[in-house]
């Protein structure tokens, strides 16, 4: 009988492998070449070229800053992609997790449920929007736009009487809603979706009303927007399912501003119509745009609310689609006709995650979060209006604690860089030899710190972002990555 050849290697490893088991020291701290060989070699990262990937490895982190295996500081300009929220070790978030592994880590929510859970899904309703009352849990936001997409689907063809020829989907261009197959139908941002296009559906898209203008183009106004949708709205009318937006700002679309009104406006549009509205909120819940939601701001409910990265403050994946009564009472019904919703994640509803999110709640509650956020925007603002004047700085867009710069090669036309210089990641990169991690959309240097950012720290950042931009921007400054822009700061 052949021996599979994993099986060989377990039943007969080589004399390094019988030496003593590596420690937890030996573990995270061996030497740093090897580590990043490691990481090189193995590690497939995510919106990543790996031929020209350059290992940075993050040990730990305290509060506002991260730690690498050589001990250079960095300040988490990124929120370790968006979903930090309270700082990295908080000591509350550490003792809820532990907590709960003192209980259970994992349980299945299919049929089954959790004390944790429970109440995270109770503290949630009690916070969301007057009228989202029920709350179905996956594993990221991804997962949570495509629930919302299946029930939005499904309601059509459920409800009284049934309109199963509601089957199209509204989403605005240079949306971003996830990497899966049904959020890449509503996205819009093509270097992400165009190549999986024959994959997934096609949505009706609508202009964004935060794109950047050339110089010789005129702003569209609030309403000449709104008069777009509604011309669509009225032509599909009766074959829309729902419209999906990421409201106030869309976020890895290049942080696209929406002028004030016009998330109530498509609420309203909605309404008139008869179409279901779905909330992005993955990226900008939470406090990131000043209110806990989004949506808070033009005193809209959606019947879709997606949530995702800050749910947890940033410690473990979990996602939920919130909804409403509405939408609900369409699926219910007895086994025989099969209305259930048949969709589910194997985490879904996991009660560590759960636990964490919950006390991420009360520390909201409790600390005061969203009260001092007012100062903390205020002097991103005040820090952020200076870049404006830079020479290939084309627009600063912010709201609340989410900033982009936008690069450009000709601030006079509003001329882009060719995307084959990477502008935006060559400044990104230089930040680092300033003490921070940034991420760029493009050539959009992102700025979206965790809350906890003291406004010292965001003076900080800001001026490693400002270096970073003028050292990618310099004249000289040609070529692609292979330059390696990417030093490490001085411990």
């Amino acid at each position: 009988m052949t021996v599979p050849h994993a099986l060989q290697r377990l039943a007969a490893p080589n004399p390094e492998s019988l030496a003593a088991p590596p420690t937890a020291q030996t573990i995270l701290a061996p030497d740093g070449a090897l580590l990043e060989a490691w990481d090189a070699d193995h590690v497939w990262h995510a919106f990543t070229q790996m031929q020209e990937y350059e290992p940075l490895l993050i040990e730990r982190g305290e509060g506002a800053t991260l730690i690498d295996t050589a001990g250079n500081r960095y300040l988490d300009g990124s929120a370790s992609m968006w979903c930090n929220v309270h700082g990295h070790r908080h000591p509350r978030l550490d003792a809820a997790a532990i907590a709960q592994l003192g209980r259970v880590a994992h349980t299945t929510n299919l049929g089954l449920s959790n004390p944790t859970t429970v109440h995270f899904a109770k503290r949630l309703v009690e916070v969301a929007p007057l009228g989202l009352d029920k709350v179905f849990f996956s594993d990221d936001g991804s997962t949570a736009i495509e629930a919302a997409l299946k029930m939005a689907f499904q309601f059509w063809r459920q409800c009284d009487p049934p309109q199963p020829e509601r089957s199209t989907f509204v989403a605005i261009g240079e949306a971003y809603h996830g990497d899966t197959l049904g959020a890449i139908g509503v996205g819009g941002v093509d270097r992400f979706t165009a190549l999986f296009a024959p994959l997934t559906f096609s949505a009706i898209r609508i202009p964004s009303p935060g794109m950047r203008c050339l110089a010789s183009t005129p702003q569209p106004s609030l309403a000449s927007h709104l008069e777009h949708v509604e011309n669509i709205f009225r032509q599909h009318a009766k074959t829309i399912a729902a419209l999906i937006v990421e409201p106030i700002v869309q976020a890895a679309g290049g942080i696209l501003v929406h002028p004030e009104g016009y998330l109530r406006g498509l609420r309203d549009l909605t309404h008139k119509y008869n179409i279901l509205l779905i909330a992005d909120e993955v990226a900008v819940g939470f406090g990131r745009t000043g209110t806990l939601f989004a949506c808070e701001q033009e005193s809209v409910t959606p019947d879709f609310l997606c949530l995702a990265k800050g749910l947890t403050a940033g410690y473990l994946p979990m996602a939920a689609t919130l909804t409403t009564s509405r939408i609900w009472n369409a699926f219910l019904g007895s086994h025989s006709d099969r209305r259930a919703f048949f969709h589910g994640h194997t985490y879904g509803g996991n009660p560590l995650a759960a636990a964490v999110g919950l006390e991420s709640l009360n520390i909201f509650r409790d600390e005061g979060v969203l009260a001092q956020l007012t100062e903390k925007i205020r002097r991103l603002q005040q820090r952020l209006r200076p870049l404006a004047d830079l020479k290939h700085v084309g627009d600063v867009r912010q709201r609340g604690l989410i900033a982009g710069i936008e690069l450009v090669a000709n601030k006079s036309s509003g001329e882009s860089y060719d995307w084959r210089e990477q502008r935006g990641m060559r400044a990104c990169h230089a930040a680092r030899k300033h003490g921070a991690i940034l991420r760029p959309l493009g050539d959009v240097v992102a700025i979206v710190p965790p809350l906890c950012m003291s406004p010292e720290e965001i003076d900080r950042l800001v001026a490693a972002a400002e270096a970073g931009i003028r050292e990618a921007t310099a004249e000289a400054a040609t070529g692609v990555m292979g330059d390696r822009l990417a030093q490490t700061p001085t411990a």
